[in-house]
C-alpha cells in the first residue's frame, strides 16, 4: 500500500471577528471551493433572514480508542433523508432537508415550504476498515464509528514531553 501523507481533519473556522480584507478573502476562497455559496445569506452578513435555514451540518471528526468517530448535527431530518458513504480515507455525508409549515385560521391562511440539500466530504485522520463502519441516528445527531486498521493502530506512538 502506498504511503499516505498527512491527513486533514476539517476546516477550522476563525473565532475572532474578521477584518474587511480577511472577510473578502474568505468569500473568494468559498467561491472557488463552492461557486454557488455566494447565493447564501452569509454573502450579505448584515442582512439575516431567519426564515432561510442553513442546511450544511456541523461535523466533528475524532479518534476514540480503536475507532474514528464522525458526529454530524442534522436537526429536523430523519434517517431516511441521510446518505453516508465511506471510502479508504474519505467519509461523505449527504442529505436533503424538506420543511412545510401550514397555518389556517378563520381569516388567515399561510403555507411555507423550504428545502435544501447538502454534501460534506471529510478526510479521515487514520486508515479505517470501511466494511465494519456503523451508524446511529438519534435526536438529530448522526454518529458514525469506523474501526481503525491494524496498521493504523501500530503507527500510534506516545510522545513524551520534556
Amino acid at each position: 500500500m502506498a504511503k499516505k501523507t498527512s491527513k486533514e481533519i476539517a476546516k477550522a473556522e476563525p473565532t475572532k471577528a474578521l477584518s474587511s480584507f480577511e472577510e473578502m478573502e474568505r468569500w473568494f476562497d468559498d467561491f472557488f471551493r463552492r461557486p454557488f455559496s455566494l447565493m447564501r445569506t452569509s454573502w450579505f452578513p448584515r442582512f439575516r433572514f431567519p426564515e432561510i435555514e442553513e442546511v450544511t451540518p456541523t461535523v466533528d471528526v475524532f479518534e476514540e480508542g480503536d475507532n474514528v468517530v464522525v458526529k454530524a448535527e442534522l436537526p429536523g431530518m430523519g434517517k431516511e433523508d441521510i446518505d453516508v458513504k465511506v471510502t479508504d480515507d474519505i467519509i461523505t455525508i449527504s442529505g436533503e432537508k424538506k420543511k412545510e409549515e401550514k397555518v389556517e385560521k378563520k381569516n388567515y391562511y399561510r403555507i411555507e415550504r423550504s428545502h435544501g440539500s447538502f454534501t460534506r466530504s471529510l478526510r479521515l485522520p487514520a486508515e479505517v476498515q470501511t466494511e465494519k463502519a456503523t451508524a446511529k441516528f438519534k435526536d438529530g445527531v448522526l454518529e458514525v464509528k469506523i474501526p481503525k486498521t491494524e496498521e493504523a493502530k501500530k503507527k500510534e506512538k506516545k510522545v513524551t514531553i520534556e
